[in-house]
């Protein structure tokens, strides 16, 4: 049966996936036929040879957070004695690391701070954009609006409505994680329903707001949750369309790190054999979300989470996209990964060797011009297959 499904999106028009064939494929499909469908997909979406990625970095301008996610290691409750809250002359010096390096994106997010009111961050990137005025300020997450809007008694859309006016370019999609809410109350109980997350994101893109949609994966959930999380997604951005806004910019996902974080202690045991997910398991969920959003155009490989080894694996899969340089990242370092920045010229020998061109981009996928910081690395001979890979007889 997911040789018919799997055909027929190989095919000129393919129908639209119903989460039922979504999951038979996730489920049964021949993990090299459903990458190949998924880099047929990924060419007729984004023609040319390119892959493209970003210079930017992260800057995570406070830990204090009272939501408790049990899979988060970065947090630190009120009152804990590692807390911090950067300054704006800190804040703004990591900005100015950047513009070295000629940066056009700062990702800025942090904890839900009850002690932070909204001036505080209206004032923060106006006087951001005032300091740094090349670079977007893409900020925040849909959590962090619903923690602003709780402690100033105003409506998610007024903070939006706010942030936007001081100068934020968009509202990142963190903090979506699973979009199912029986696995989404069970690991992050504080952080409230999965319609919570979708209303916010969708008054970002009311307003113009660029976003991108996020998925974590390996918390226990079974294919069908998985798939659950797209469809809820891809919902969204049809009724993003259907209004004529751009809707999210791309889709990337990751699986969860259980190293050093209460949700890897409280199932010890269970952690290398149920949970988190391996390179296959997660180049499988590429492929799948690549033939899934046929109303998202860019799929982004993970690197931070999978190496760069194994993000390069995924632009053979579905992905066109290879993320940043970060510079930073203290989130999901702190649950275990030991790879927190990567140097431009390593993602452009990811993507050279892997037989594409590398070009910049900027956060609404814009294609910058390109410096070759990689001269010597050479693209292998042959394009990358399109067709699987099948046994002959020696």
């Amino acid at each position: 049966m997911w040789q018919d499904i799997l055909d027929a999106q190989r095919g000129p028009c393919p129908p639209r996936l119903s989460i039922e064939d979504a999951t038979i494929l996730y489920e049964e499909a021949d993990f090299n036929m459903l990458r190949s469908a998924a880099l047929e997909r990924r060419r007729a979406v984004n023609s040319g040879n390119h892959v493209t990625y970003m210079i930017d970095r992260n800057v995570n301008y406070t830990n204090i957070c009272t939501i408790n996610c049990q899979f988060c290691s970065f947090y630190r409750p009120p009152g804990h004695s590692e807390t911090y809250t950067q300054t704006y002359e800190e804040i703004s010096a990591r900005f100015s690391e950047l513009e070295v390096v000629e940066g056009v994106r700062v990702l800025m997010q942090g904890g839900v701070n009850p002690e932070l009111p909204l001036v505080w961050y209206t004032d923060l990137i106006e006087f951001l954009r005032k300091e740094h005025p090349s670079i977007a300020l893409d900020c925040f997450s849909p959590i962090e609006i619903e923690g602003i809007a709780d402690i100033c008694n105003l409506s998610t859309l007024d903070v939006l409505k706010a942030l936007k006016d001081a100068g934020m370019h968009g509202l990142p999609g963190g903090g979506a994680e699973m979009l199912v809410d029986d696995v989404r109350l069970d690991i992050s109980p504080k952080k409230g329903s999965a319609d919570n997350w979708l209303r916010v994101m969708h008054e970002a893109q009311s307003l113009g707001l660029t976003t991108s949609a996020t998925n974590v994966i390996g918390f226990g959930e079974n294919a069908m949750h998985r798939v659950k999380h797209m469809s809820r997604v891809r919902d969204l951005q049809d009724q993003a369309i259907s209004k004529g806004w751009v809707g999210f910019t791309s889709f990337v996902s990751w699986p969860v790190q259980l190293e050093t974080n209460v949700f890897g202690k409280r199932n010890h045991g269970r952690n290398r054999i149920e949970l988190g997910a391996g390179p296959t398991e997660y180049l499988r969920h590429v492929a799948i979300s690549r033939l899934f959003f046929d109303n998202i155009d860019h799929i982004q490989g993970s690197w931070p989470t999978m190496g760069l080894d194994v993000a390069q694996m995924a632009l053979f899969g579905g992905a066109d996209d290879i993320g940043s340089t970060m510079m930073e990242e203290n989130v999901v370092s702190a649950s275990g990964t030991d790879k927190t920045c990567a140097l431009e010229v390593e993602l452009q020998e990811t993507i050279r060797r892997a037989g594409f061109v590398a070009l910049r981009r900027d956060s609404d996928y814009n294609l910058l011009e390109t410096p070759d910081v990689a001269p010597d690395v050479q693209a292998f001979p042959a394009p990358p297959p399109l067709q699987p890979a099948t046994n002959t007889p020696s």
